[in-house]
């Protein structure tokens, strides 16, 4: 009986006070705004409905401009034309200790008469809830020079230069950024945990108004198989000596790091095909006798370096046993040789997103020369999800087998054994990782998240794109609006064309 009124005690101690609990000031949030456009926020208690006087309220180091009115505890700004950063304010009431955080983060009016582009680049690591990389001076050459990049509010020292092929020819164009040892990027909350990279490349959407289709490649790839190596990309707006360029992807560089991240080994070797030269054949592709077997690659990593004796000899073993090899050794040694699941999705992979430039050029294989299987990692996705590499349209019912491209396609699927496990694994895919409804969940999740940054890029790009001398004199131009659309209703269709292919 003692024990019980105690207890009763003690729990009207802790409810029958009249002191209210702490306010937990809170104005919502995080918000996003553009300069120049008006802001207003109504303050409030978290943990207490019925509230403070107004007066009470107070934010410590109110932004130049902004307002707080006493009678309505209503925060009232319209940010200048000079104010782009994040604002990270305190919030307080009068008498009580708890704070409470108002994030405002200032977007960038960058093509606004009179605008002042961001004054103090760690002060503005995003924009419009996208990740913002600051890179200054703009590289200019395909060789490495010193920049600084400054991204979440750090600066690094780096390098950089220019990448690409085709797009060197872009008024946006795309970069290859290398960072110094004890000091790599890092981005703890895209991509699953974006890593101490030693290099990060900046791929230009110019040639992409849906913005998401190399983010999108590389996903569906990370997803068809826990066991692929994986490409990590995101998307990040890109400042060029402190001036506004875009939206880019922000994605993994093919090198030893890459494969080193996966568990195997740094010393490997690692080779990107960059023509259509590289199709395990002993004949290029305009069909001349080949000068070397491994005509169409370039070595990237490993040892001896690409220019000494031997740098091929492994690339080339395995080209001249794929070329000639006899229906019975290929069988029987092919799963010695390479990691046959890699090999098997990259063709399902690259049909599936009709992928036709990356079906045997531009891509990563790796090898290590002590031992263990081929491994092979997926890149450059401009040619792909309805479009070719000069945007041209590709029809969701086209199909591409890369017969005149990739011989070792060729050979699996005529393999009695082997072949068939292609189509059953294809089948499985559009069942599983492929299916409609989750490639388009991927994909209008990838379009949410990049809306706002898209819309301000084509409006720095998007007459330029439409008079850019490659495609310029095409009919089927479309804008971002368009495009988004038009790769929506690509997937939606391409999935139920391979069905019917397949006998789903």
């Amino acid at each position: 009986m003692r024990i019980a009124v105690v207890l009763t005690s003690l729990a009207c101690a802790a409810a029958c006070t009249d002191d209210p609990p702490d306010c937990a000031p809170t104005g919502g949030g995080p918000f996003a705004v553009v300069e120049g456009d008006p802001l207003v926020i109504q303050l409030s208690c978290a943990n207490d409905p019925a509230g403070r006087a107004a007066d009470q309220f107070a934010i410590a180091d109110l932004p130049a401009g902004a307002t707080l009115a006493p009678a309505t505890a209503t925060l009232t700004w319209t940010p200048g034309l000079d104010q782009a950063a994040v604002y990270d304010l305190t919030l307080t009431v009068a008498g009580e200790a708890t704070t409470g955080a108002l994030r405002i983060a200032v977007a960038d009016a960058f093509d606004t008469a009179g605008n002042v582009p961001p004054l103090d680049p760690r002060r503005y690591p995003e924009e419009l809830g996208l990740p913002v990389i600051f890179v200054t001076p703009t590289p200019t050459t395909e060789e490495y020079a010193p920049v600084t990049v400054t991204y979440r509010g750090h600066a690094y020292a780096a390098e950089g230069q220019l990448r690409g092929a085709s797009s060197l020819s872009y008024p946006k164009q795309s970069y290859t950024i290398k960072f110094a040892a004890g000091d790599y990027f890092d981005e703890p909350d895209r991509a699953g945990g974006f890593h101490a990279k030693q290099r990060i490349v900046l791929t230009s959407t110019f040639d992409d108004n849906s913005y998401v289709r190399q983010r999108l490649a590389y996903e569906v790839w990370n997803r068809m198989d826990a066991d692929h190596v994986a490409v990590q990309a995101y998307s990040a707006v890109v400042y060029l000596d402190g001036q506004y360029h875009g939206l880019y992807a922000l994605t993994d560089h093919g090198d030893d790091d890459l494969f080193a991240a996966h568990g195997l080994a740094r010393t490997g070797n690692v080779y990107k095909a960059i023509n259509h030269d590289a199709n395990f054949t002993l004949r290029t592709y305009e069909d001349d006798p080949k000068a070397t077997l491994h005509d169409g690659y370039t070595k990237k990593d490993g040892q001896p370096p690409e220019g000494q004796p031997g740098a091929f000899d492994d690339l080339d073993a395995l080209v001249d046993f794929v070329a000639r090899s006899s229906d019975a050794s290929f069988a029987a040694e092919l799963p010695t040789r390479v990691h046959v699941p890699d090999f098997r999705d990259w063709y399902v992979f690259v049909t599936y997103l009709l992928g036709s430039d990356s079906g045997g050029k531009n891509c990563y294989l790796f090898h290590d020369p002590a031992g263990g299987p081929w491994r092979y990692a997926p890149w450059d996705f401009n040619h792909s999800f309805g479009q070719a590499w000069e945007t041209s349209r590709t029809g969701a019912d086209d199909w591409d087998d890369f017969a005149d491209k990739n011989r070792i396609f060729v050979r699996m699927l005529a393999d009695p054994a082997l072949g068939p496990t292609v189509a059953a694994r294809y089948r499985a895919l559009l069942a599983g990782a492929l299916a409609d409804a989750a490639v388009l969940a991927l994909y209008d999740a990838m379009v949410a998240e990049t809306d706002a940054g898209a819309r301000r890029d084509w409006r720095k790009w998007g007459a330029a794109y439409r008079s850019f001398d490659r495609w310029r004199d095409r009919g089927d131009l479309t804008d971002y609006d368009g495009e988004v659309a038009y790769v929506r209703q690509w997937l939606a269709a391409r999935g139920a064309y391979l069905r019917g292919r397949l006998g789903m």
